[in-house]
């Protein structure tokens, strides 16, 4: 007979496979996750712009990696649902805060004129702000409230897709899902990791964005405070203008600009035609000082130095902007940068105050020729005495957002310039910053010379017209080793161009004086005497221009032995 008990079957029917998953399983959840990044996407892309799109996605990358993970137990779910959820709005309100601030005042929320108006408010004016603008703000609210409730509803998909069974033998489609999934884990964990790209995340970037607002409420009191005592000080020195006469004075004050990648100064590509085609026909009345440094290798003590005499620290320091109003100069300062530390520390000294960037940082893409129209008004306007500073862009990092898009002829360039970095052993990626360097000194150069061209021809019959360029340091760029940037720690960092034209002189020029060496944060001395501003203290032995100039080399620890006599 048979047997018909459970464990006989048992012992002759073999354990049935566990069913696979359906293929459909990981699909769904891809599907999910893309359904989820879109609305996060769509708003980075209205709110940045060029690489920072990338930068931003990046850091949106662990949220919905995390989506692609299945979990089991219902809290765990619920958990998850919330924090993408809010997650992600996070990043759509940082995208529709930008996209708004963009589109009706062409400005980051961190710019100057944002940051500025928002510590300039009350409540009251932000009532009244929002009573003025309900309909779109109303719009604005309705259109969150749906992407809301869209990630709400797309992220509850997530329970119905089914995780792989536990007996099922993974797919080589699964492998390489693990393996992107991976690369995307530590790209985003090298987002993480570096500090710029780090300061982008909303969660980071809005607080500390309302501590910088808050900040700026704050020192403005103790800057106008500041400012009221510099023109006291001005005041009490009782400046004069000697020269008799209409007079216009211009400086031009640009950033990371290294002389040795001037050709003006014998450099082997043609970066400064302008510049060079303006020496041929002024001769002697275009000085180039061939042996021009600034003190530093950063942008605000340089600018700190050069107006306040070289001496920011001093009780009864001078700020040549306060001393050349009282003597009785209109002062006009013309900017592309949006920085709160230089429009509040000296920016503001001037009469007329003209910002032409709205967005702060590196990845500015406003251009130096955009100040050109403001420029060529201040020349115009019919005051006798005028004072016009023109703070550009320069060649300061990005080097290929400081010129046009299209206009790089030094892209792939196989020239002298290249052959020698290329025995000096310099790799690929710090050449080709170079060409993107050299690119954006020729486009420098031709704003320059527009400056230069538009000021030759203001000039007024019985009238002066001084006119001095330099920039506030350096930029290393493959000249040694292989570093790019800021470079306080070799000659790069402090070597720059510097230019004076005049009309005409007010007393014979020294006849050594475009040999001699020249500070940067001596520069306000040899502006006075363009101005003709005179004084009770002046220290004429600072003065590039004047006969009894003394030069005294600067300490700077950071350098060593490198440069010890600071000429060349």
């Amino acid at each position: 007979m048979a047997d018909l008990s459970p464990d006989a079957e048992s012992r002759t029917t073999p354990p049935a496979a566990p069913p696979a998953a359906p293929r459909s399983g990981w699909r769904a959840r891809w599907l999910t996750v893309a359904a989820l990044g879109a609305p996060g996407l769509c708003f980075i892309v209205l709110g940045y712009e060029g690489r920072r799109v990338a930068q931003l996605l990046t850091l949106l990358l662990p949220l919905l990696l995390w989506l692609r993970m299945p979990l089991r137990t219902p809290v765990g779910i619920m958990v998850r649902r919330w924090l993408v959820t809010l997650g992600i709005l996070v990043f759509v309100l940082d995208g529709a805060a930008r996209t708004y601030l963009l589109s009706s005042y062409q400005a980051a929320p961190d710019s100057t004129l944002v940051l500025s108006a928002m510590a300039n408010t009350n409540l009251r004016e932000s009532l009244e702000y929002a009573a003025q603008s309900w309909r779109g703000l109303a719009l604005f609210g309705l259109v969150l409230a749906a992407v809301a409730a869209w990630i709400w509803q797309v992220s509850g998909r997530l329970e119905a897709v089914p995780a792989p069974g536990p007996g099922r033998k993974r797919s080589l489609m699964d492998c390489a899902v693990l393996v992107l999934i991976g690369i995307l884990l530590l790209l985003s964990a090298a987002a993480y990791a570096n500090k710029p790209w780090r300061r982008l995340h909303p969660v980071l970037f809005w607080p500390h964005w309302v501590e910088s607002t808050e900040k700026l409420r704050k020192g403005w009191a103790n800057l106008d405070a500041v400012r009221n005592q510099a023109l006291e000080r001005a005041q009490a020195a009782a400046p004069v203008v000697l020269r008799e006469g209409p007079s216009t004075v211009v400086l031009v004050l640009t950033d990371s600009i290294n002389r040795d990648n001037f050709s003006l100064y014998g450099y082997g590509r043609k970066t400064t035609p302008g510049l060079q085609q303006h020496q041929r026909q002024l001769g002697a009345q275009m000085q180039v000082l061939r042996n021009a440094w600034s003190v530093d290798a950063a942008t605000l003590p340089a600018i700190g130095n050069l107006f306040s005499f070289g001496m920011p620290e001093a009780d009864d320091a001078q700020h040549l902007l306060a001393l050349a109003r009282v003597a009785g100069y209109k002062v006009w300062w013309i900017s592309n940068h949006d920085d709160v530390a230089i429009e509040q520390q000296h920016a503001r000294h001037a009469d007329v105050l003209q910002m032409i960037n709205r967005e702060p940082g590196r990845s500015s893409m406003s251009l130096d020729g955009e100040m050109l129209d403001e420029f060529h008004t201040a020349l115009q306007a019919p005051d006798q005495r005028k004072f016009i500073v023109v703070h550009m862009q320069g060649a300061h990092p990005h080097y290929s957002l400081r010129f046009p898009k299209g206009h790089n002829p030094f892209d792939a360039a196989d020239d002298a310039v290249d052959a020698a970095m290329a025995r000096q052993g310099r790799p690929v990626w710090v050449r080709e910053l170079r060409q993107n360097y050299d690119a954006a000194v020729l486009y420098h150069d031709s704003v320059v010379s527009e400056l230069l061209r538009l000021s030759r021809e203001a000039d007024r019959p019985q009238a002066y017209t001084g006119w001095m360029y330099l920039s506030d340091h350096g930029q290393e760029v493959g000249h040694v080793g292989n570093h790019v940037g800021h470079s306080p720690g070799t000659a790069a960092g402090y070597r720059i161009p510097a230019i004076v034209w005049q009309s005409h002189a007010a007393a014979p020029m020294p006849t050594d004086w475009a040999q001699r060496p020249f500070r940067a944060d001596w520069a306000a001395w040899t502006l006075a005497d363009l101005l003709g501003v005179q004084w009770h203290g002046q220290q004429v032995q600072h003065n590039v221009l004047h006969a009894d100039y003394r030069w005294q080399a600067p300490q700077l620890p950071q350098l060593g032995t490198q440069l010890p006599s600071f000429t060349d």
